[in-house]
């Protein structure tokens, strides 16, 4: 089986913003009059959609909210992350994202992001660095209401996909999913995908433990070698 797609999540894969959702999150809880924990936003949100890990947080409190209300945070949170990164003269951005994107979509793979971030954050950001350009198409937090670690977010990427092109075909094993959290990992895994975890958001031997390839930065995964992802099928993760 050939590879034909790449789909990548977008915090932590494209861009290291972990320490700006965090402050973003600590100040939506302090004026919801609640405290975030030492420690608690990697717990609940890293790998988890934007209306997820709201959502957690808030009901560990005892605070249940309607629809409207948690949409109202939403824009709250969206409106103070696109501040933040406004803010910036360059942003973190993951070394050597454009020439990885560069190298796959030369071998005439397609690119999607698959992400619990909001779509208008994405958008910004792929603007900001003039990015936008290699994705065919985004999945975002806003079109599901489940979150990783559940795969609806890859389902509907390949289907999306197949919308836009109609004679691609893309079948799920024909995708490779790039992750740095093992939630992300988990909903790959879920849909059959197998997973390249880079670690950026955690030690090689904790990612090594549950992606199929495992490396530090983009360059380290040999693309000569990216066609035969989908027809190795290994028994146990391997590392590059």
């Amino acid at each position: 089986m050939t590879l034909k797609a790449v789909l990548l999540e977008f915090n932590g894969v494209i861009i290291n913003d972990e320490s700006i959702r965090e402050r973003i999150v600590d100040r939506l809880m302090l004026e919801e009059n609640l405290q975030l924990k030492r420690g608690e936003f990697r717990e609940v949100c890293l790998g988890k959609s934007e209306r997820a890990c709201t959502v957690e947080l808030l009901s560990r409190r005892g605070r249940f909210m309607t629809e409207t209300y948690l949409d109202r945070l939403l824009i709250r949170k969206s409106q103070a992350y696109k501040a933040q990164i406004d803010t910036l003269e360059k942003l973190p951005i993951y070394p050597g994202l454009a020439e990885f994107l560069a190298k796959i979509r030369a071998i005439g793979l397609k690119i999607a992001i698959v992400s619990g971030a909001m779509r208008s954050d994405i958008e910004f950001v792929l603007n900001r660095v003039d990015l936008a350009a290699n994705f065919e198409l985004i999945v975002a937090g806003d079109d599901l209401m489940a979150s990783k670690p559940e795969p609806d977010g890859y389902f509907l990427a390949v289907e999306r996909l197949n919308q836009q092109y109609p004679d691609f075909n893309l079948q799920l094993r024909e995708c490779l999913a790039v992750e740095d959290s093992f939630a992300g990992i988990e909903a790959a895994k879920k849909a059959g995908i197998q997973v390249v975890g880079v670690t950026h958001t955690y030690p090689f031997h904790m990612i090594q433990r549950q992606a199929n390839w495992t490396v530090d930065y983009f360059a380290d995964l040999e693309l000569d070698r990216v066609q035969e992802l989908c027809s190795i099928v290994p028994s146990q993760p391997m590392v590059e």
